[in-house]
């Protein structure tokens, strides 16, 4: 959507689901105003380039300037933030409007498993005030004077935006990573990564659910809960799936008998690794080689 307005453009650009630019220039003598409804799904972004504004909230019983080269981070679950904006001449403003489900999923691979607030930010208004970064800038710069092609200038814009944000999340090297300030504790999800990755390696002889979360440093019930927020499964039920698929794979190898399948991932006599199997895939390990061998 394009609005000009004498000496003043805005411009709003859908990158994505749940993922929105917006642009505001206002290169006027006059004050310009811009609302839009936001609801407390989602987190705002405001990079002031140049210039001023304020945001008012609460019918304008409350207000929020921004100043020149500076960035706002504005997020409150518990309430909707709508977007109510006076923007001062000669000022160039650019936004970006993400769900916070979408934010948490540019820093962690885990997104559409794990809660994507901790319990203490869950119901937590957020706001952050700050410098804008000269390397954001630049990146500021290069979207507002993109002089591309239409074919991929979304593509540019998109582009420009996941390095906009990944410097502007960006830790110094100190500390190492990147920073996201909705994440759960990412160091939960390494150790039950790290779980996962002991009962698949020991999966002839797994530890107990106690003896794994002394192991990866974790108390038991988080190891619970977290590993089937991740994985989608308990811990044994997904260690009996892997080892299904496992031995599945390796009767298709034709390198191995059914005995000697059922000892490789744990089953000390065969014929608890064909009940096993069978109830994983229907049928025998010996029928299913023959009906690979038929197919």
């Amino acid at each position: 959507m394009l609005e000009n307005i004498a000496q003043s453009t805005f411009n709003e650009t859908n990158l994505e689901n749940d993922f929105l630019l917006l642009e505001f220039e206002n290169n006027s003598d006059k004050k310009q105003h811009f609302e839009r409804d936001i609801d407390n799904t989602f987190i705002q972004l405001h990079f002031c380039v140049r210039g001023n504004c304020k945001f008012n909230f609460n019918g304008g019983n409350y207000s929020l300037d921004v100043l020149d080269e500076h960035s706002i981070l504005l997020y409150n679950p518990q309430q909707k933030l709508p977007i109510n904006l006076e923007i001062r001449p000669k000022t160039t403003l650019v936004s970006l409007l993400v769900s916070i489900k979408k934010f948490h999923s540019l820093f962690s691979k885990e997104a559409g498993y794990i809660p994507f607030l901790s319990d203490d930010n869950r119901n937590r208004k957020y706001y952050d005030d700050s410098v804008i970064k000269p390397t954001v800038l630049i990146v500021l710069q290069q979207i507002l004077n993109a002089n591309i092609n239409s074919s991929i200038k979304d593509l540019y814009i998109r582009g420009k935006i996941y390095e906009l944000l990944s410097l502007q999340f960006h830790k110094d090297e100190t500390s190492g990573g990147e920073y996201c300030p909705f994440l759960v504790d990412e160091r939960d999800v390494t150790k039950i990564r790290k779980a996962k990755d002991i009962i698949i390696a020991r999966m002839t002889e797994p530890p107990t659910l106690n003896e794994l979360a002394n192991e990866v440093g974790i108390n038991l019930k988080k190891l619970k809960e977290g590993f089937k927020q991740i994985y989608g499964d308990t811990v044994y039920s997904f260690l009996f799936n892997y080892k299904m698929e496992h031995a599945r794979k390796l009767l298709e190898s034709n390198q191995h008998n059914v005995n000697e399948v059922g000892l490789q991932i744990g089953y000390s006599t065969a014929s608890h690794f064909i009940a096993a199997f069978k109830k994983k895939f229907g049928t025998t390990p010996k029928q299913y080689i023959l009906s690979l061998n038929n197919g």
